[in-house]
């Protein structure tokens, strides 16, 4: 399993030169996911990014696509490092991307209720790896987010799951040793990072503050 500590979720608002430097910059000062989210993008782009963006992080940490799939199988036809898939409720299923995907793939959920966790808990063993949870707290990045959970309700489902549980949504660095001991096997950042003029410095503050509850 990857380290989960820190994801950076992709803002599809920040051109895409310079989203390039900015997870570039990311993941050289510690960001353990890299999850490219694109609401906009043809399907064409998204490839083509997918596939850059690949070459970017080259193995140097996790790196997967939000919702698309077939983009995900795309890029790996070609030789792209993604490993794998986060998807959402209305995604396609979690049980057939494990399928087409293999065991090693790295697959993420979003799941944010008691209904959620139920359908998670009944499919087989390592169907999903983490679970995203959220939103923490309001945020505009994904103005359609269900009602915030707030670190308290975060904290329950976190305690209603052997599934590790990736906090989302509003999280800032002084957040971040809240959700860990709320139970967070790691926290998902956008805005904190892509929209920083020193995306690297934000990055080792937010490892800086998780390594500092450990």
């Amino acid at each position: 399993m990857p380290d989960l500590s820190l994801h950076l979720v992709t803002d599809h608002r920040v051109p895409f030169p310079r989203l390039r430097d900015i997870v570039d910059a990311a993941v050289s000062a510690g960001v353990t996911v890299v999850q490219l989210r694109e609401k906009i993008a043809t399907g064409g782009e998204l490839f083509a990014r997918t596939l850059d963006l690949a070459d970017v992080i080259a193995g140097r940490c996790a790196f997967v696509v939000d919702d698309r799939l077939d983009v995900v199988l795309a890029a790996r036809s070609r030789g792209a490092r993604v490993d794998g898939v986060h998807l959402g409720q209305s995604d396609l299923p979690v049980d057939a991307a494990r399928t087409l995907l293999g065991s090693d793939a790295l697959i993420g959920w979003t799941a944010n209720t008691a209904a959620h966790l139920s359908v998670a808990h009944s499919l087989p063993a390592r169907t999903v790896d983490y679970l995203g949870v959220g939103v923490i707290r309001a945020t505009q990045t994904k103005p359609d987010h269900p009602t915030p959970l707030g670190i308290g309700g975060f904290a329950e489902i976190a305690a209603s799951t052997a599934l590790p549980c990736v906090a989302i949504g509003g999280i800032g660095e002084g957040d971040v040793a809240a959700l860990r001991g709320a139970g967070a096997a790691g926290v998902a950042v956008v805005s904190a990072v892509c929209a920083a003029d020193d995306p690297g410095s934000v990055v080792r503050a937010l490892r800086a503050a998780w390594a500092a509850d450990a």
